[in-house]
């Protein structure tokens, strides 16, 4: 049985690495912000998981299990810092925030 081209996995991780840099640099919700910071670094995640199977080495999912851990933590904070801007600002517009500097 034959597995996967190494070239497809690269593409399929450039292509989403690409659809969450769109996400980053066009979303004004802080919300769709994380989200395409989380496709940002499943991504990358993908990369190290397939030159890993590439040269058959376990450094690679090892690397995708700290970045899974930088997600998880990145949500948790992300999310309570949301829910504060929220509740003080009543908007989670990344424009209206930044004009309510002062």
């Amino acid at each position: 049985m034959q597995g996967i081209p190494y070239e497809h996995g690269l593409i399929l991780a450039s292509i989403l690495f690409a659809i969450g840099l769109v996400g980053v640099l066009t979303r004004r919700n802080i919300v769709f912000l994380l989200m395409s910071l989380e496709i940002m670094l499943n991504a990358c995640g993908l990369a190290f998981i397939v030159a890993s199977a590439r040269w058959e080495q376990a450094d690679g999912q090892v690397m995708f299990l700290m970045i899974l851990t930088l997600a998880a933590a990145e949500v948790a904070v992300g999310l309570g810092l949301i829910i504060q801007l929220y509740r003080r600002y009543h908007t989670v517009d990344i424009d209206r925030l930044s004009e309510m500097k002062g």
